[in-house]
């Protein structure tokens, strides 16, 4: 079910919604839904109004109604409707209305605010959609037609997990390689010591000195190898990072990760050069991860703008 149909059918279940970024939109306590009907229901005049506040945030029941009705982890839920609010803004940006079917409509004015106008109908089908899967869900299951209809589906789906667990397995064993052959290919730097000293050259002084460094020069063993696949943790806690916003804007840096910390993202924001800034996740994790956890940020939060830094 789309998140449109979802949004609605919350919004008249609690007569309130709130949509981050744009505003709240309530529904008169004296509008009554009426239980059967096979037609569109006309909407009273002014029974939905709307308040802007670009500051709103996050609904939280309408992230738990979403969650209940998809059976989606709490964080998909909350980007599924940050596309969808993200789409309506790009539509109010660039100066055209953005409709929610049920509802009424969006628009952006000269003064930067979103005015909204009421819908006539209802579709009462979209509200009846929940109690329609529920009744499904009772009926018996015939997988000679599912495997009709979505058999290639799958198929192709379980290729695509199949070669996205490959090329990670790939990604893995190239860092480690790289990672040990650098190190075995590392050249021994030449002691004094290791150079055949002239019988006709007394040299007390850088014998002993020489001496003391041999004495003092590690031995190697088995110890140090393990330790140079262990990706170093720097001062910060971290082994690497996921860059997923670059941005002059030091207030909008700031409002974004604020919003973030809220959705319990652990988020830090620097700069190099005191004219850009960035947003990114720290992980305390092996290098091996930085694809599968750049893939899987990119496909829930970031939309494929989001990529890994070291240092």
């Amino acid at each position: 079910m789309k998140i449109e149909q979802l949004l609605v059918q919350h919004f008249y279940l609690t007569k309130q919604v709130t949509l981050q970024g744009i505003g709240t939109f309530s529904l008169s306590p004296d509008f009554i839904m009426p239980l059967d009907s096979d037609k569109d229901i006309v909407l009273p005049e002014n029974a939905v109004s709307f308040q802007f506040n670009p500051k709103a945030t996050e609904d939280e029941s309408l992230i738990t109604y979403i969650v209940q009705q998809t059976r989606k982890i709490r964080p998909l839920a909350s980007a599924d409707l940050e596309s969808y609010l993200m789409l309506a803004s790009q539509f109010l940006n660039i100066g055209k209305p953005f409709k929610i079917e049920g509802i009424g409509m969006l628009e952006k004015n000269q003064l930067g605010e979103y005015q909204f106008s009421q819908g006539q109908f209802i579709n009462t089908k979209t509200e009846q959609a929940q109690v329609q899967l529920r009744e499904k869900a009772d009926d018996d299951i015939s997988f000679s037609n599912k495997r009709e209809n979505t058999g290639n589906g799958n198929n192709k789906k379980i290729l695509l997990i199949v070669a996205g667990l490959v090329i990670i397995a790939l990604v893995g064993w190239a860092a480690w390689h790289f990672l040990s052959k650098k190190k075995t290919d590392e050249p021994v730097a030449t002691t004094p010591a290791d150079q055949p000293v002239p019988a006709t050259i007394p040299a007390p002084d850088t014998t002993h000195r020489d001496t003391t460094q041999i004495a003092l020069k590690p031995k190697a063993d088995s110890t140090n190898n393990v330790q140079a696949l262990t990706p170093a943790v720097n001062n910060d806690g971290y082994t690497f990072k996921i860059v997923f916003k670059v941005t002059t804007n030091k207030a909008e840096a700031l409002d974004k990760m604020n919003t973030l910390t809220l959705r319990k993202h652990k988020v830090i924001m620097y700069t190099t050069d005191s004219v850009t800034y960035k947003l990114a996740e720290p992980f305390n994790l092996p290098l091996t991860d930085t694809a599968k956890i750049k893939d899987s940020l990119n496909r829930f939060f970031y939309l494929g703008k989001a990529k890994v830094e070291l240092k």
